[in-house]
């Protein structure tokens, strides 16, 4: 004998499906619906204003560079022969004034190394001699 079973309606499924992707695309993109429904009844989190230092300091648009693609343009210009060689002479003066100092200090703080301590030779000592034990004969 074969078992029938009663035929359920889709109407539970269609709507849990409903549900499920209706969920899904709420997630994607700026907008949350039940949170935004939510906070219009004042059930929600209340979601205070922006400082404005803040709003300010942060770009309208958050748009991410591609990458793999140029940046168009040099945000400064490239330094002249003059510039490298202004720079390199101001290092090599800021260097030697460092290698003054360090050799100044090497000066002031050059003490000699202290003299290695002499540890007294351990003797071996004698054995004890047991007095709780009987002497053998």
């Amino acid at each position: 004998m074969r078992i029938r079973f009663p035929k359920a309606s889709r109407t539970p499924s269609l709507l849990l499906a409903v549900l499920v992707a209706a969920n899904v695309t709420a997630c994607a993109g700026g907008s949350n619906p039940v949170r935004d429904i939510a906070g219009a009844v004042g059930a929600g989190p209340q979601v205070a204003a922006t400082p404005d230092f803040v709003a300010s300091s942060r770009p309208q648009n958050l748009d991410y560079m591609p990458i793999g693609t140029p940046v168009e343009g040099r945000p400064t210009p490239a330094r002249s022969p003059d510039e490298i060689k202004a720079a390199e002479s101001e290092l090599d003066a800021l260097r030697n004034r460092n290698e003054a100092a360090g050799a100044a200090a090497a000066k002031l703080g050059g003490t000699p190394p202290p003299e290695p301590i002499t540890l007294p030779v351990n003797t071996p000592q004698n054995p004890r001699k047991k007095t709780n034990s009987k002497p053998k004969r």
